[in-house]
């Protein structure tokens, strides 16, 4: 298996703490995006929708959702499972996960993508050019601030999202939440189950 990655940007980030949780190391190379890397032939040429993260199987089959991946690598190793242990947390994992994605991780890229002029003609990732619509970031702002309200409430009494133990939902929300300071949003002080998760899984994954 080879991996095409870029640590640092948020999407990629969440295979990443979940690879370091599980202690697993790939043979990775780094797609630089704020260098455009992914727009170059040569990495078209392995992906054509131009994403990170994309990996190679031995087959040449790729996967190219952080979703996928981390399915297939827990079922791969299922040693310090992350995905949970039961019918009901498997299903809660994937339940939150789709939530944390479509609500807080899609508002935040919203805002950035819509509102930043880095990626004028690039509102969405992926090989299809498309303007930007600045209307976008009023309502992601709109959006980040009811996911506070709700995620909030959703952790009252509870250590993590689901189960007793730290699970991919618990690494999806840590990462949308970190990802929030990059259009200046933060969890409000407020919003003390998050505070107190954000820190608890902080010492856990950093």
């Amino acid at each position: 298996m080879h991996l095409y990655n870029y640590d640092p940007a948020p999407n990629p980030q969440r295979l990443v703490y979940f690879m370091k949780l599980k202690g697993l190391e790939l043979p990775t190379t780094q797609i630089d995006l704020g260098a455009l890397e992914q727009l170059k032939p040569e990495y078209q040429a392995i992906n054509a929708s131009g994403t990170v993260p994309c990996l190679v199987l031995e087959s040449g089959e790729q996967l190219t959702e952080v979703i996928a991946i981390c399915q297939y690598l827990e079922l791969l190793y299922p040693d310090t499972p992350l995905m949970g242990a039961t019918a009901l947390e498997k299903a809660q994992v994937l339940e939150w996960d789709h939530k944390i994605f479509t609500t807080l991780l899609s508002a935040v890229a919203d805002m950035l993508r819509n509102g930043n002029p880095a990626f004028e003609g690039r509102a969405l990732p992926g090989p299809v050019s498309l303007a930007q619509i600045p209307a976008l970031v009023e309502r992601g702002q709109v959006r980040i601030r009811h996911c506070w309200e709700v995620l909030n409430t959703a952790l009252e009494g509870r250590e993590f999202l689901v189960g007793n133990g730290l699970t991919l939902a618990d690494i999806d929300l840590y990462v949308a939440m970190n990802f929030a300071g990059w259009v200046r949003e933060r969890v409000p002080e407020t919003a003390s189950n998050l505070v107190a998760f954000r820190d608890r899984v902080k010492a856990l994954l950093d």
